[in-house]
């Protein structure tokens, strides 16, 4: 038996104030977003953006259902817009920001396991990691260098071929 050690480098801002300003600015197109959201079961907006290689912002934001499996997270309604709007558009950073109405949220908080797939499958199509930023309602920001960080053994298509 051999022992592996996996880990990951991330970078960890105090606030978006010490972001570049392409950042910030992608940071509040997924703060906007969160008014798109419907979420009347859960009361916990998620609203995404993703910056597309020629500078285009595109965004989304979760739709709930009272049947749960049927609820769309934010994350994979910016990459299907993204598919629809901009066909074999390459995402050079994904920001994430999230809102409850029943408590502040002053931490990141990450996709589910479901968006972790969807995401490093589009990393894989295009070839190319996308930076990920993750943020509460405020404070503090996280930036990944890619999917692989969210998803360290990620199951691919390769693996069915």
């Amino acid at each position: 038996m051999n022992k592996r050690t996996q880990s990951f480098e991330y970078e960890w801002f105090e606030s978006a104030d010490d972001l570049s300003p392409q950042d910030r600015e992608l940071l509040q197109a997924a703060r906007d977003a969160l008014s798109k959201a419907y979420a009347p079961y859960s009361h916990f907006q998620v609203g995404a953006a993703a910056r597309l290689e020629d500078g285009r912002i595109i965004s989304g934001a979760n739709q709930e259902n009272a049947a749960y499996p049927m609820c769309l997270c934010a994350e994979r309604v910016v990459l299907a817009a993204v598919e629809s709007e901009a066909p074999g558009a390459v995402i050079s950073a994904l920001a994430i920001r999230v809102h409850s109405a029943k408590h502040p949220v002053s931490e990141p908080a990450a996709p589910c396991g479901a968006c972790r797939q969807v995401i490093h499958e589009k990393e894989q199509r295009q070839r190319a990691p996308m930076r990920i930023l993750l943020q509460g309602e405020k404070g503090p920001v996280i930036a990944l260098q890619g999917g692989k960080d969210l998803l360290p053994f990620a199951f691919g298509g390769e693996f069915l071929l």
